[in-house]
């Protein structure tokens, strides 16, 4: 019979009843199935995603994930490649190598096993990689530092080795890791777990690889990375990645060719002088400059010119400078009148000390994400070391406009954040990194491996005991004092100036660096003097 009761067991049981029981048809059926069911969905969910990412099924999950340009023919020579003339030299070499082996192992030389690409993001690295497999003609193995490991045990390692074991087969060939500091940054010293410990793994059989395979048989390994400080010194040592080729940011006559280059298809205006464009974009990487020819182009159509003309193209640096215009946001006239004064401050200052950057452009229309006006400085030379003077110069132009806030308004606004970080930035490099104080005298407080191409502001140096501490911060605090007292006495002397420049910043919204010196050496406009 059918017992519904569920403690009618229990009672049997409790009164030693003998008794016997049988499931009814069906029932055990539909039990398993209801775990069967979801367990099989599950596996065929997990199944499609994981051909999704790799474009296979789970058996391939060890497989290197490298783009693999079989063809020869990455579609990139020298010729796309500008500005970087001293690092296509050295890589000729290795182009030449994998053409003629004979020519060098016929004196017993051997090719470097591994050239590491350094250098600034946006320098051109993996472009460089390509135009080299390009020249070449052989395949091109290309694959991502962080391509390597997944969240399984071993996968790393497996790609990798799989990796080394498709180049032997292909070659000669090269293989390309970009971004190479997600795979190969400094081990840990004591023992660590999870993620780091995969990381690990994938970078010790890495370094097993490169010691296994020959380069007589014309396997070349390039990586790219903006952080070689990072980098684990096992990687760096001869044998491995044992030739470094530094990819840096362009001079002027490297920005010139760059944007010859980039602008090969794009139709310019007579009024285009690339000296001019290359002049106006210091510290400007190929990534920047690519970026301001493209802009260019669509802000010369949008408005339906037939031509790229200089107009478009020095919007187009001012958008990869400070942002888009936003010239629609409303603000209140006492709001524009603070921000006019302050950037007539930045302004004056840069006008009147010898070792800041002229001025190129003043302007109070608001830009890009936090930024309610800007003045933009152009350096007129590439320039790869600052004295101490010139260091004091560039904290006095920061601080210009907070004190020229002082002086019209009595009180100061909370526009000047930026500035003083940045000043204090300066300061504080000064006294712990460069050995500038005078107090302190040429001694730094920083320590480890900075970062070479990476800006990250002032980082925080080793422990120095509460009394050196003590001096530090004081001595920051004198710099920066003293920065303002000076740029107090300049604006209040050239008061007239600041609040001419002010009044036709108002009225204007943009001072062009010309202009502006004119205004600076007596030559006021009409409507000013009124």
């Amino acid at each position: 019979m059918k017992v519904d009761d569920p403690d009618l067991i229990k009672e049997l049981v409790a009164h030693n009843v003998k008794f016997s029981a049988t499931a009814q048809n069906g029932a055990g059926q539909y039990l398993y199935l209801v775990w069967l069911i979801p367990m099989i969905i599950f596996l065929i969910m997990m199944t499609k995603a994981r051909r999704g990412a790799t474009g296979a099924g789970l058996m391939s999950i060890g497989k290197s994930r490298a783009n693999l340009y079989i063809d020869k023919d990455t579609g990139v020579t020298f010729d796309d490649v500008a500005g970087v003339d001293e690092a296509k030299e050295e890589l000729k070499e290795v182009i030449d190598y994998l053409q003629n082996p004979q020519k060098y192992q016929r004196l017993g030389g051997k090719i470097p096993k591994g050239v590491l690409l350094v250098g600034p993001t946006g320098t051109g690295k993996t472009l460089l990689a390509k135009a080299v497999a390009g020249e070449a003609k052989v395949p091109f193995f290309s694959i991502s530092g962080s391509g390597f490991v997944e969240m399984f045990v071993g996968v790393g390692a497996a790609r990798v080795r799989d990796l080394f074991a498709q180049a032997q087969e292909k070659a000669p060939c090269i293989i390309f890791i970009d971004e190479i500091d997600a795979l190969g940054k400094v081990r840990a010293a004591a023992p660590i777990s999870g993620g780091h410990e995969e990381r690990e793994n994938t970078l010790n059989q890495l370094l097993v690889e490169m010691d296994g395979f020959d380069t007589r048989k014309g396997v070349i390994l390039l990586a790219a990375t903006n952080r070689p400080e990072t980098l684990d010194t096992a990687l760096l040592r001869p044998g491995r990645f044992d030739r470094h080729v530094l990819v840096d940011r362009p001079d002027i006559k490297g920005r010139e060719d760059i944007l010859k280059v980039h602008c090969k298809n794009v139709k310019l205006g007579k009024d285009v002088d690339i000296k001019i464009i290359a002049a106006r974009t210091p510290g400007f990487v190929g990534a920047d400059l690519a970026n301001v020819v493209n802009e260019a182009a669509l802000l010369a159509a949008r408005v339906g010119k037939d031509a790229v003309g200089m107009d478009s193209l020095e919007e187009a640096i001012n958008r990869v400078v400070a942002g888009l215009e936003k010239k629609k946001k409303v603000m209140s006239k006492k709001e524009q009148e603070i921000i006019a004064y302050h950037e007539s401050g930045h302004a004056l200052v840069a006008e009147s000390v010898p070792g800041a950057d002229k001025v190129h452009r003043v302007s109070i229309i608001p830009r890009g994400i936090s930024a309610l006006g800007y003045t933009l400085q152009l350096p007129t030379e590439d320039r790869y070391l600052l004295t101490r003077s010139e260091l004091l110069d560039r904290l006095a132009v920061f601080l210009g406009g907070r004190v020229a806030e002082e002086i019209i308004f009595n009180e100061v606004s909370t526009g000047a954040q930026n500035d003083l970080e940045r000043a204090t930035d300066i300061a504080m490099s000064m006294v712990r990194e460069y050995g500038m104080s005078e107090k302190l005298g040429p001694m730094t407080f920083q320590n480890g491996r900075k970062p070479l191409f990476v800006e990250l502001g002032y980082r925080s140096g080793r422990e120095v005991s509460d009394e050196v501490s003590k001096d530090i911060d004081n001595e920051v605090k004198k710099i920066i004092f003293d920065t303002h007292t000076r740029v107090k006495n300049i604006l209040l002397e050239k008061k007239d100036r600041l609040q001419t420049l002010a009044k036709l910043l108002m009225e204007k919204e943009v001072i062009e660096g010309v202009e502006l010196r004119k205004i600076i050496s007596g030559n006021i406009p009409g409507s000013i003097k009124e």
